[in-house]
Parts: C-alpha cells; sequence; structure tokens
C-alpha cells in the first residue's frame, strides 16, 4: 500500500503535467505526490503532505491539514494502473518524502511499462535496494539552515556523501537570500559535488518573488558555474495541487 496525497477529499494526487524545476524542466510527466515527510521547512509548499492536525512543526503559513481530506492510502496496483492510463513515458515521483516509503514504490513501479522514472528527495533517506535499480533519475534537494530544519537532521553527511557518489543524481538547492550559495559551495566542496550538477532555484509561490530572485540569482549561478532552475509550474499555473 502506497500513502499518497490529494487533489480532492477522496482523490489521489496522480496527474500529468510539465516538469517544471530542475533537470528535466519542460518535459511532459506523469506526477504522483506521496504523503508523509521528515522534515519541515518553514516554507514548504506542499505542507498539506505533512502537517496534519497536532503537528506543532514550524511552517511560515501556521496551517494545520486534516489528514482523512488530505491523505489517501491506495494499492500498489491501483497507483501503477493510474499513472499508465495518463499516456506519459516518464513518472516523476514526488513527496513528502518519496522514499519513506521505498519498498511500496518499488513494487509499484516494477508494474509499470515502458515509462523511465525519476524521484524527487530532500536527501536524507537511502534508496530502498529493490527501488534503486528502477530509478533513472534522482532530484536530490539538501535543505539548508534556511529552512528552518536542524542540520544534523537535513544534512547528513553519510547521505550527502553516497550521493554526490550517485551518478543517477542531481543537486537542487532552494535559495532565497544571495548568502546561501555560499552555503552550497561550502557543501559542494566538501562532498566532491561537481559544480556541473548543481542547481539553484528561488525559493517562492508566485511569479513575482520568483523572478526578483532571480534577478540576483543568475549572475551567482554563472559567476559560480552552476546551473539555475526557473519553476516554470508557478508561472503556468500558480501553487495550485495537481500541476
Amino acid at each position: 500500500m502506497l500513502t499518497l496525497a490529494t487533489t480532492t477529499p477522496g482523490e489521489p494526487e496522480i496527474f500529468a503535467s510539465l516538469q517544471g524545476e530542475g533537470p528535466s524542466i519542460g518535459r511532459p510527466v506523469a506526477f504522483v505526490r506521496l504523503s508523509r515527510c521528515n522534515l519541515s521547512c518553514t516554507w514548504c509548499d506542499t505542507a498539506y503532505t505533512w502537517r496534519f492536525e497536532g503537528d506543532n512543526r514550524p511552517h511560515r503559513d501556521g496551517l494545520a491539514f486534516e489528514r482523512k481530506a488530505n491523505q489517501l492510502v491506495l494499492p500498489e496496483e491501483e497507483v501503477a494502473a493510474r499513472i499508465m492510463a495518463l499516456g506519459q513515458d516518464r513518472l516523476v515521483i514526488t513527496g513528502g518524502e518519496p522514499l519513506l516509503q521505498g519498498a511500496a514504490l518499488a513494487r509499484m513501479v516494477g508494474l509499470l511499462s515502458g515509462m523511465s522514472v525519476e524521484i524527487e528527495t530532500n536527501g536524507t533517506v537511502a534508496p530502498h535496494p529493490a527501488l534503486d535499480p528502477l530509478v533513472a533519475q534522482y532530484n536530490v534537494s539538501p535543505k539548508l539552515p534556511h529552512s528552518g530544519n536542524d542540520p544534523a537532521m537535513a544534512l547528513i553527511p553519510e547521505r550527502l556523501s553516497a550521493w554526490s557518489s550517485e551518478p543517477k543524481a542531481w543537486f537542487k538547492f532552494v535559495i532565497a537570500a544571495p548568502e546561501q550559495v555560499e552555503e552550497v559551495l561550502a557543501l559542494a566542496a566538501q562532498y566532491a559535488i561537481a559544480p556541473g550538477r548543481i542547481y539553484l532555484m528561488p525559493e517562492g509561490t508566485d511569479s513575482a518573488t520568483l523572478r526578483a530572485r532571480e534577478a540576483w540569482l543568475a549572475p551567482l549561478a554563472l559567476q559560480n558555474g552552476l546551473r539555475l532552475s526557473d519553476r516554470m509550474h508557478i508561472h503556468l499555473y500558480g501553487d495550485t495541487r495537481g500541476t
């Protein structure tokens, strides 16, 4: 069984769209969004996947979501059938933190036919050994201190070293202020992450904020030989579920 996020009560967040971030930006894909996360970013734009009523972990919006309306459990077979019905040749598994459900994901992905798979992860959880051979790409997004997470939980040396040595992994860092680029460069040096594998992405859930931050982030990416990622889906659809 897989625990999924919902678009509306009772409807799993499984949909086709254009990938809005990272190495596959602009590519038509199927998406499945899983529920639950082991971190709690204060600016998280999918807090409905983890900040349920009774969860007091801080978030800038201060919203708490009713679990029954925002979380759904389905058999792996049904999830796979819904994904295949979308008619795409690539699947993006996102969250939440998808790798918390690695064993169930391996069973689900094993039922897919003719699809390559990329997984978006915060980088703190090792891929399940049955899942890893089925994955074409990992989009690893380590959370910097401005996320509000304890670095001891968010930046685990053993995991960062492992991801750095994983040829299928790309790195995507959420940036809200210029000085955070120095933090990225320090991590890249510490864990020998090649600059060409690193994307800088502005934090923001509206076009105006993204554009304003890209104005100073783009020169910093160019100066340091790093890649820049927009959040294309925000410009196209706004901060909405199922897009």
